[in-house]
């Protein structure tokens, strides 16, 4: 089963304690939606994603992780 882990929560600490609140508003979406995606509840489009890895300077790949098992 395949599944996507990401990194948000380290990355938004990681720059200065981002809130979720601030990303949300950064990327143009809830902070309900960047909760829901920090704790697997849901999957960002491929557009978000880049827009999430865009708003904290680092490659898609940084952010998010397909594990295919």
């Amino acid at each position: 089963m395949a599944r996507i882990e990401n990194r948000i929560r380290r990355l938004r600490f990681d720059a200065g304690e981002m809130t979720q609140k601030d990303l949300a508003d950064r990327v143009g979406v809830t902070r309900q939606t960047i909760l829901a995606i920090e704790n697997g509840k849901y999957f960002p489009t491929l557009d978000l994603a880049f827009r999430i890895a865009r708003a904290f300077g680092v490659p898609l790949d940084e952010v998010f992780t397909f594990h295919d098992d």
